[in-house]
């Protein structure tokens, strides 16, 4: 049995403005029209035995990646939410802890949810050695094939040894000899001639009673932490808590440190399968589809002698003239432009943003909530404007504000409004009023999007003037 486990908890700060804190790049669609949480789910699927993925992601994109899963009609073994992150090792752990919960024992397939694997075949065949190995006890990571001199990857060096065990010869597997940090340019060149050395994909198959054996060998602290912090779970929905006072005591690690560099188990997969770990816009612009003059561009797009830009719009016009080697992205609310070979920079600028504690670091316009999302249209010091949508069956919270009034007026679909004691239905070009301290409630009982104009109005307009007395979705 092969159970993919999925880690969503990354931040993707150099991808700043699309990517923000609360739709971070794993969310979003960035190679083709799915998110590349729904590509690295897809891409397991047909391998013999596999079952349902377990996704492991941050308690604040709870509700968009099971909307996720649910577009691509996949059904997950579970979602667990970390309380906060602490890095990939307490992650793996509390896979491992569920994945043999009821006596199970399966191989569980590592990956991180915002890499672009391009050859699908390639993959499966390097999973499936992968998954063979692991059976018989080996820690198994992939070592990407370079084809450049990259000094932005950590690099794996292989040992010469074919692997062989009892039964069988592993011909494109090797032992892991040891890990090596992001080199300068010169190094990089020599380990690209070598051939000994591959890229650290992050990737990662093992079984899992043979992680959690070495798991308390090489960090029992942390896996204390995480039987705990599984211990003291619990089923909110169709997620699972865990234990948060238990899982804040547990110290940030990555597996690697935690136990691959250490172990006598590991072993390489070598892939040479088109992977990117998207981790800057001038990766990006290398995985996309340039014009004659070099130009990636998506969206509402138009240049004038320009070369070797990406440029990316997604709402406004972007019109470039007599530029190179620039990335230029426009969001709603914020415009980034860098040198495409500064473009590792751009983490700089999401930090000084979080320092600031500056709207545009956090979220975007539009946000996302389980039962659809909003869109400031317009603000100002004593009134708000918002565009709402409203899934179809969606309800939103019975709630009240004590500073703020609210106007209601639908532009499509079908409206059920609870305002105090009467409830009414409103249609196209039909409105309501909702007044200050008055509890209400907005639902959608259509099988169409619901989607209205709100209009605030009073003396403090934040989202957390919001008392909430019955909700659907747990919310406190």
């Amino acid at each position: 049995m092969l159970l993919p486990v999925v880690l969503s908890g990354g931040s993707g700060t150099r991808l700043w403005p699309l990517s923000r804190a609360q739709y971070p790049k794993q969310l979003l669609p960035l190679t083709n029209e799915k998110s590349l949480l729904q590509n690295t789910i897809m891409r397991l699927r047909g391998l013999p035995d596999v079952v349902n993925p377990l996704v492991v992601c941050n308690d604040d994109h709870r509700f968009i990646v099971a909307e996720q899963l649910r577009q691509i009609s996949q059904e997950p073994s579970a979602i667990i939410l970390e309380p906060m992150g602490r890095n990939t090792a307490p992650a793996v752990a509390i896979a491992a802890l569920f994945a043999v919960r009821e006596g199970d024992d399966p191989v569980l397939a590592i990956m991180p949810s915002d890499h672009v694997v391009i050859d699908l075949n390639a993959f499966g065949s390097a999973v499936k050695t992968a998954a063979g190995l692991a059976q018989e006890g080996g820690l198994v990571t992939f070592g990407i094939i370079p084809d450049r001199p990259e000094t932005g990857y950590g690099y794996l060096r292989r040992g010469k040894t074919v692997v062989e065990t009892a039964d069988r010869t592993f011909p494109n597997a090797f032992s892991l000899e040891c890990f090596v940090e992001k080199p300068d340019l010169e190094t990089a060149r020599q380990y690209l001639s070598s051939e000994e050395y591959t890229w650290n994909s992050g990737m990662f198959l093992f079984k899992a009673s043979t992680i959690l054996e070495e798991l308390e060998r090489y960090c029992p602290d942390i896996l204390l932490s995480c039987r705990e912090a599984f211990s003291a779970s619990q089923a909110d929905l169709d997620f699972i808590r865990l234990g948060e006072a238990a899982f804040s005591c547990c110290r940030s690690e990555s597996i690697d440190y935690a136990v691959m560099e250490k172990t006598g188990k590991g072993l390489v997969v070598p892939l040479d399968a088109g992977w990117d770990d998207v981790g800057s816009w001038h990766a990006l612009w290398k995985l996309g589809q340039p014009d004659k003059n070099g130009n990636v561009k998506h969206g509402d797009v138009v240049t004038c002698d320009c070369q070797d830009n990406l440029l990316y719009s997604s709402d406004r016009l972007v019109a470039a003239v007599g530029v190179k080697n620039l990335v230029v992205v426009e969001t709603s609310d914020a415009v980034l432009v860098a040198d495409k070979d500064q473009a590792q920079r751009v983490k700089e600028i999401a930090e000084q943003l979080k320092r600031e504690n500056r709207p545009e670091y956090f979220g975007h316009v539009k946000v996302h909530r389980p039962w659809g999302s909003y869109q400031t249209v317009d603000i100002s010091d004593r009134f708000q404007v918002k565009r709402i949508t409203v899934k179809p069956g969606a309800t939103l919270s019975l709630q009240m504000h004590h500073h703020r009034a609210e106007h209601w007026v639908v532009v499509r679909g079908t409206a059920r409004v609870v305002c105090g004691d009467q409830e009414i239905m409103l249609s196209e070009n039909q409105s309501t009023y909702i007044p200050l301290g008055t509890k209400h409630r907005l639902e959608n009982p259509g099988i169409i999007p619901l989607e209205l104009i709100e209009i605030q109005s009073g003396s403090y307009l934040g989202e957390d003037d919001i008392v909430r007395f019955e909700d659907y979705y747990g919310r406190a």
